[in-house]
């Protein structure tokens, strides 16, 4: 895309292929493939990789190394054409894609087309064979096109055929061929065709990347702000103005300078990703997969600083990537559009181009894109820079005219601390956060044009920030902005389903702007040490006052700043049962406006955070929290009569729930009985519908269901469930409480390859054990087979008879979790109310997890009587409520050997890379 000088590379010549010699390459037909028959070739291929690398570690560019190889290879095509004496025929030999360019990484695809103006005799044919053979066998492996004239002139109705045609470059051959490849593209397409059917490859290909540059493992090549973002400005424009390389637009005044030198530097920075995965996996990879992560930031450079913690280094990498990436998809996205506005657009019928018309004195609404007046509006009126979003908004304009976007990105620069002082532009700032028309497309719009992080500095030093988990699945930016989008969909009626308690009170909140707020600075001081909670309430305190709001309003902002995470770990790491708990929560959150704001805040980061994150699950368990505290903090309810009410308003649901069904198979009575049988704590920890589902199960099961008795088999059942995941099983089982009954359990589950996703573990009040587990089948075929089912039910049942016999399965560690590690921590702490011991334990999810710590609860002789299974990307935070085999309290030595047992069975053993690599001597 960009040429450069190449004449200081030192590569290795090509040997051997001397005229000397020449006259025998017929004898190559008949010899059989050796060493001697390669002519030497796979060697140099070698070789002048070795001299590549060497060079890149001496700091050449890798500009001029990518067109080196390329200029390489084109001696060695060169050669080998003339070898097979394809010089003395009509055939031409082009270099195409990537290769046309003149851009070669180690193991990049060759592309290369031979032409003819005719149909191929057999002669040439055979030669042709030959030479192919021979480029298979030197390990070459190239995309290689023959064809006529007209056979590409049908080819290029293709348009990613007409893409690399498009870069088509002779390398040698008949020279009245030279232009044909080009011409075939410009006689099959027409400009608006070729460039819509581009954009639309690219919208295509956008999505199967989810859309965004942030993707934890980004393909550099075809994920959105990968090579192929730079690859379309050339593609749509080059036909049109008729220039080989991209500096060509600057003198065509269709560029910048500077918007020339930022891709410059994005695309070097990605060919140099690009060479190191070459180097590491030894072919043509283009995913940044974890396993190259860590080594590719060290290769570039990325040192870990005294003070850093253990992943900053291969942060600070990838935020540099994705900084990068979205620099080219920014400016891939401005130049396209500004080819269309200036090129395509003009010839469009009347009745196809837009309409303009004024919205002020400084801005028009042309078609659906809001425009400057004239081109020093910003100069002139630099509080125009705020106004324009403000007026998005207002006239629900999403998109913003080109030339607009170049003076913007030019004004943006000046936005200083004088611009961020001045009343004016604070109201306007404010005035588009209260607007909430678009807000998140506004805002998205300000951070990649640089206006966001100019005004707000600190939300420019998170920009392309992520965490290395797989827990965080977007940059700080991303997640924030998404974070707002969330909050917008709450009074989206298409979404009320998904969201229905918070949707309706986020709609009665009158004063938006304050969750806007706060979700902008909840995470804006991660990545600088210390507490970014605390941090950020500070800020955003700051920020409030100084935009002149209020100080009840300031704290509020800054309150949810600080407090952000305080629901989703109460409801995911606490036991939200126990009223205790509950109260503790309550007197945190101080106040029913504190709580609806936190409330509402909570659920769309956790809906921001990871997709994978929000549940059913973790919704019901949002629900009751804000439930139970609502009514705490508006009645003052004491906590032994808030668990009694938790426990009659489930049961009432239930009950509601049977009436609204066809029961008859199910008597009332009966179903009361049960559930007095069952205790307090199962209508504490299970919801109505699964209780419904259970006592069906259980009353249908007799005597079990009916009497306790001892000779009764176990009852395990299993449905379908799509909450936690969209192949999990549900497995219900109830039966006579034993000890080690979670250790064979899990063991049982182990064995049978069947992942843990949640656990509820209760002991009615007859002393029967009413387990129910989220399975996930990888196999996908629990649910569907039969034998499986009944495999798994009996392999229950016999492991109950026998809790003794526990042999766990070898498994290997998931690719991606092997390159993170996670401190493995274990609290013990007291629990009055039950006379338990709550375990919680942090540390790397891994395959069978919960079968090792049964093991080592059946060998301690540990008791488990309630359990709550949290996965969050790789770490595991798992709670445990346990005592010893007598339903004792755990002394402190047990708790130490217990701990101790537990650190040396989840110690893990990790494999080593597969490659690495190795600087050149």
């Amino acid at each position: 895309m960009f040429n450069c000088d190449v004449a200081s590379i030192d590569l290795t010549p090509l040997p051997l292929l001397s005229n000397d010699i020449a006259t025998n390459a017929s004898l190559l037909a008949d010899t059989p493939v050796t060493e001697k028959s390669l002519l030497g070739i796979p060697q140099w291929l070698t070789q002048i990789n070795h001299d590549i690398n060497r060079a890149l570690e001496r700091g050449t560019n890798i500009r001029q190394l990518v067109a080196a190889r390329s200029g390489a290879i084109d001696e060695l095509l060169i050669a080998l054409f003339n070898w097979f004496e394809l010089d003395k025929t009509d055939l031409a030999l082009f270099a195409t894609g990537g290769y046309g360019r003149g851009e070669l990484s180690l193991y990049s695809d060759i592309d290369i087309l031979l032409l003819s103006p005719d149909e191929i005799g057999d002669d040439a044919s055979g030669k042709i064979d030959q030479l192919v053979a021979l480029l298979w066998d030197i390990g070459l492996e190239p995309a290689l096109s023959v064809r006529s004239v007209n056979d590409a002139l049908e080819a290029a109705l293709d348009h990613t055929i007409a893409s690399a045609q498009l870069e088509a470059r002779l390398l040698i051959g008949n020279e009245a061929l030279q232009d044909v490849p080009v011409q075939i593209v410009n006689k099959q397409w027409s400009p608006r065709e070729f460039f819509e059917v581009k954009i639309a490859e690219a919208k295509a290909r956008h999505l199967q990347h989810n859309a965004t540059e942030y993707n934890l493992e980004p393909n550099i090549k075809t994920a959105p702000g990968g090579l192929r973002d730079i690859h379309i400005i050339g593609w749509v424009t080059k036909r049109y103005f008729r220039v080989g390389k991209l500096y060509d637009l600057v003198q065509q005044n269709f560029l910048t300078e500077k918007e020339f030198d930022e891709l410059n530097f994005a695309e070097g920075y990605l060919w140099q990703i690009r060479h190191y995965l070459h180097v590491l996996t030894g072919r043509n990879e283009n995913k940044l997969l974890f396993d190259y992560q860590r080594e590719i930031a060290q290769l570039m450079g990325y040192e870990t600083q005294p003070d850093d913690q253990p992943n900053a280094a291969v942060e600070r990498f990838m935020r540099d990537y994705y900084r990068c990436a979205m620099q080219i998809s920014t400016l891939s996205e401005m130049l396209t559009n500004h080819y269309y506005e200036t090129i395509i657009e003009p010839q469009l019928p009347d009745d196809e181009r837009p309409k303009k018309q004024p919205i002020n004195a400084r801005f028009n609404q042309i078609g659906d894109q809001i425009a400057m007046a004239h081109h020093r509006v910003f100069a002139q009126h630099p509080d125009s820079i705020l106004e324009m979003f403000l007026l998005m908004g207002q006239y629900g304009i999403k998109n913003v005219r080109t030339h607009t976007l170049r003076a913007l990105k030019i004004a943006a620069r000046g936005i200083d601390q004088v611009y961020r002082d001045n009343p004016t532009h604070q109201a306007l700032f404010l005035a588009n956060l209260k607007e909430q028309n678009y807000l998140f497309h506004r805002l998205r719009a300000m951070n990649r044009y640089g206006v966001l992080g100019s005004y707000i500095p600190a939300f420019a030093q998170v920009t392309g920030l992520m965490q290395y988990d797989l827990f965080h699945r977007y940059t700080v930016d991303a997640h924030t902005l998404f974070l707002i989008r969330i909050l917008h969909r709450f009074t989206d009626p298409r979404f009320y389903e998904d969201f229905p308690l918070v949707s309706a009170i986020f709609q009665r909140i009158e004063r938006k702007e304050i969750l806007v707020l706060a979700a902008m600075f909840h995470d804006i001081a991660k990545g600088r040490g210390g507490n970014h909670s605390e941090l950020g309430q500070t800020e955003s305190f700051d920020f409030c006052l100084a935009h002149g709001m209020s100080v009840a309003d300031a704290k509020l902002v800054g309150w949810l700043t600080r407090y952000h995470l305080l629901m989703s770990m109460t409801a995911q790491k606490k036991d939200i049962s126990d009223p205790e708990v509950v109260t503790i929560f309550a007197n945190l959150v101080g106040n029913v406006t504190h709580l609806n704001h936190l409330y509402v805040l909570t659920v769309a980061d956790m809906n921001a955070t990871n997709p994978q994150l929000w549940n059913s699950w973790r919704a019901t368990l949002m629900k009751q929290l804000y439930s139970q505290t609502r009514r705490i903090l508006r009645a003052d309810i004491d906590a032994p009569t808030n668990r009694q009410d938790m426990i009659s308003a489930t049961r009432t649901q239930a009950l509601v729930m049977l009436d609204n069904v066809n029961n008859q198979h199910m008597n009332r009575d009966e179903v009361l009985r049960l559930w007095d049988d069952l205790g307090d704590e199962y209508f504490l920890r299970e919801i109505p519908e699964d209780i419904l589902w259970h006592t069906e199960a259980i009353l249908n099961h007799p005597p079990i269901g009916l009497a306790s008795n001892a000779d009764s088999p176990p009852l395990v059942v299993l449905r379908e469930h799509r909450e936690l995941a969209l192949d999990a099983v549900q497995v219900f089982v109830y039966t006579q409480d034993q000890t080690n009954l979670f250790a064979v359990t899990m063991a049982v589950f182990d064995q049978m390859n069947l992942d843990v996703l949640d656990a509820r573990i209760i002991t009615a009040t007859r002393d029967f054990a009413l387990d129910s587990y989220v399975l996930l089948d990888p196999s996908g075929t629990l649910l569907v087979d039969e034998d499986s089912q009944q495999e798994l039910k009996q392999r229950l049942i016999n492991a109950f008879k026998d809790p003794t016999v526990l042999k766990l399965t070898n498994k290997r560690m998931p690719r991606q979790l092997r390159h993170f590690e996670v401190t493995t921590v274990i609290n013990f702490e007291f629990n009055e109310a039950s006379d338990q011991h709550i375990m919680s334990l942090e540390t790397l999810d891994q395959p069978g997890l919960l079968a090792r710590v049964g093991q080592v609860f059946l060998q301690e002789k540990i008791e488990v009587h309630a359990a709550r299974i949290t996965t969050l990307g790789e770490r595991a935070e798992d709670m445990f409520y346990i005592s010893d085999q007598n339903d004792e309290p755990l002394s402190a030595a047990r708790l130490d050997a217990l701990q101790s047992a537990l650190m040396t069975s989840l110690s893990v053993q990790r494999e080593q890379p597969a490659a690495a690599y190795r600087k050149c001597d």
